[in-house]
Parts: C-alpha cells; structure tokens; sequence
C-alpha cells in the first residue's frame, strides 16, 4: 500500500547489487521540490524541514543496511560457542553437591543432577543459537 503498481515496477526494473531503500528517498526528494515549486508548500524553511527529515531516516536506513551488510566475524562466534560450553562444563563439576557429614573419601563427585544448571543451560545455548 506504499507504492502505486508502476512504482513498484518500476523499482523492481532497477539492478543493483545492494538495497535500494534510497530509491523512494530520492523520489520524495523530487516530489518536494515540485510541490515547493508548485506552491503546495509554503515557504523554504518548511521545505528545509521535511528535507532535513528526510536524511534522517534516510541515514537510520543506511545504518540499519550497514548492520545487515557487515557480518560478525566466525571466529567471534566461534569463541563465544567455546566459552558457553567451557562454562557448563565446570559447571556441571563445580555445581555438584557434597555433604561433609557423609565422609565422602578423597570427596568425591556427586553425581547428582543439577536441574538449575541444566536450565541455565539450555537457556544460554538457546540463545547462542539465536
């Protein structure tokens, strides 16, 4: 409902290799400039605002294209997967419950079942992988 048919044909029509978000930009640049000619509006400080509007969110757009063009590096990912499961790792040892009253010999594990690590878990990797 933002395009009209022929714009949007005529938008698909265009080749470029990157996103073409400035496009409608510099359409709406044009459309300003013929209705401040047209008299539509008013005076040039109005004109001056809606330009000035429309770079910043024309720059909010870019950045979000930066975002999405520059990818985290692997080996960022990489040593973040590592660290996660380096964590659970000792967590699981060090979390386990010993009871000095037994008289464990040499203390050893308890091979109990850490339900709350288990949990923290599955939440860190679930949003690892996210």
């Amino acid at each position: 409902g933002f395009l009209t048919r022929e714009e949007r044909r005529r938008l698909d029509a265009l080749r470029s290799p990157y996103n073409k978000f400035w496009v409608p930009c510099c359409w709406f640049g044009a459309l300003a400039g013929q209705a401040r000619r047209e008299g539509r509006v008013r005076d040039d400080g109005a004109l001056k605002l809606l330009m000035e509007e429309l770079n910043r969110f024309r720059a909010h757009c870019s950045l979000l294209f930066h975002y999405d063009w520059i990818s985290v590096p692997l080996v960022y990912t990489q040593v973040v997967t590592i660290a996660v499961y380096t964590f659970f790792l000792t967590c699981l040892i060090g979390r386990q419950f010993l009871d000095p009253a037994q008289g464990y010999a040499g203390h050893e594990l308890d091979l109990g079942v850490p339900v709350f690590t288990l949990l923290q878990f599955f939440f860190y990797v679930g949003w690892l992988k996210v």
